[in-house]
């Protein structure tokens, strides 16, 4: 398996090289990655070494005080999710050409999740309380 993957945005301004930290996808459910995404965030965890290509098409905005959030400014693709103490990013998993190889692994903000929607696989989950304890981060208010 690859720790590499690439990809690109909707229109294809801003291309991804994104070393894999594994091969796990994770799901955000929280009411900010519903607004960013659509609906749940998928991610794969990436490593700071990840580029994307056309910086000056990628902007970012600071959604938290440890985090940002980048989008392609032509199409509005969100590109990632970066944790701004180590560099460390959270790219959608629809940017890459290929993700046969990953797996469902992790939900957070379950208690956040919309009842009309459910994975089939079985995850480890984590409510938004058991996710912020880890960063002694307080609770999102939107």
């Amino acid at each position: 398996m690859s720790k590499t993957k690439t990809g690109h945005c909707l229109c294809g301004a801003v291309q991804v090289s994104a070393v894999l930290a594994n091969h796990e996808a994770g799901v955000c459910h929280c009411k900010m990655c519903q607004r960013w995404a659509g609906g749940p965030f998928v991610e794969v965890a990436c490593t700071p070494e990840t580029v994307f290509k056309s910086q000056d098409a990628v902007t970012a905005y600071p959604s938290s005080d440890w985090a940002e959030r980048g989008f392609c400014k032509h199409c509005g693709s969100p590109l990632f999710y970066r944790l701004k103490s180590d560099g460390s990013y959270y790219v959608p998993v629809g940017l890459f050409d290929d993700t046969e190889d990953l797996t469902l692994a992790n939900e957070i903000y379950v208690d956040k999740k919309p009842s009309w929607y459910s994975f089939a696989e079985k995850t480890n989950k984590m409510t938004e309380a058991e996710f912020l304890a880890m960063f002694n981060a307080s609770q999102d208010k939107s």
